[in-house]
């Protein structure tokens, strides 16, 4: 045990394993991770139920990693943009959004970066660095929590990254969110979001969590989508479509479809009419996102016009769809604006 083992991520059997090797009682590591997911210290010598040579043993071969706050930018709209300074130097934004309802959601990133080339999102721009482990996926939550003094009560990994190329943090940092000794926020209360890794996506409909999967639409043509996503070139419309029947089949849920309007480009009435008829029959819900500004891409946001229209026409089929309400868009916080840059 050279290395310094980082408490934030570990499950309750790793802690077991690792009072196995510290050679104390297992009963200890359902307390620490009481501490650490539950009662959020921030400090080891804050665990007060722990034996003081338990407390200093700890503190010799682990930590609790805190990320460094380089900015924390509020909106008009009470929306708040965190950029957090990994341990190593790299870089990630994670946006908290309160809502009048009593909501306190979060929107956390997965990777550093992202790889996936979305034409639309400044997060796609800057490439990929690396996966975030699962301890820095769940940190997010816990520094959040610290810092607003609020609990989150619902999380969509719809941040910086692709969740599903990053696939076993995320299932153990969603795990861990889940788990009702620690963090207890309900599968339901948590979204994740896919630009269509197919094969991921499959394995995440067998592991029958009741999370809600957001796919990355975006056009209901595979010519716009491999336009704008290239993702859609190695796995086209009817293999994603064909998955995400999979996953209702498997869960019992409804998959929500993000769907960027850009003027001009995937607004039309035309469109519309054929994302109704790629939908009809499927258990799902169409959000509306009116593209948000983005420095370097060029496009922008529908007339209020075109987005009413294009919402209607879905309707006309009997399309479940809302128009998503813009958060943060003043802070760069709003949907594809991430890209974790000081100034």
């Amino acid at each position: 045990m050279t290395d310094t083992i980082a408490l934030v991520g570990k499950t309750m059997e790793e802690l077991e394993e690792l009072m196995v090797d510290l050679k104390q009682p297992s009963f200890r590591a359902k307390q620490i991770f009481n501490w650490i997911y539950n009662q959020k210290v921030s400090k080891i010598a804050e665990m007060k139920n722990l034996p003081k040579d338990l407390r200093k043993q700890l503190q010799q071969v682990a930590e609790l990693e805190e990320f460094t706050v380089l900015n924390r930018q509020h909106s008009k709209d009470k929306t708040e943009k965190f950029l957090f300074q990994l341990t190593d130097g790299e870089k990630i934004e994670t946006v908290y959004l309160p809502n009048q309802d009593g909501r306190r959601s979060l929107c956390i990133s997965s990777q550093v970066g992202c790889a996936m080339g979305c034409n639309f999102c400044a997060t796609g721009l800057q490439g990929l660095s690396r996966n975030l482990t699962a301890g820095e996926i769940v940190n997010q939550i816990l520094m959040v929590e610290r810092l607003t003094k609020e609990r989150i009560s619902n999380v969509v990994l719809m941040g910086m990254g692709e969740p599903l190329a990053n696939y076993d943090q995320v299932l153990k940092a969603i795990n861990l969110m889940n788990h009702d000794a620690g963090l207890n926020i309900g599968s339901r209360r948590i979204t994740l979001s896919t630009c269509g890794l197919v094969p991921e996506i499959k394995q995440l409909a067998d592991e029958k969590l009741q999370l809600t999967l957001a796919i990355s639409l975006h056009a209901p043509t595979d010519q716009l989508r491999s336009q704008m996503m290239p993702i859609n070139q190695r796995y086209p419309l009817d293999d994603l479509l064909a998955a995400c029947d999979y996953y209702t089949k498997q869960t019992g849920r409804r998959v929500s479809f993000e769907y960027a309007l850009v003027r001009g480009v995937n607004d039309s009435k035309d469109l519309a009419q054929k994302l109704a008829s790629l939908l009809t029959g499927m258990l799902a819900h169409v959000n509306l996102i009116p593209i948000n500004q983005v420095e370097q891409i060029g496009y922008s946001k529908p007339r209020q016009e075109a987005i009413s229209s294009f919402k209607m026409e879905l309707e006309k089929e009997n399309i479940a769809v809302t128009v998503r309400r813009e958060r943060g868009a003043d802070i760069d916080a709003a949907c594809g604006q991430l890209k974790a840059k000081e100034d």
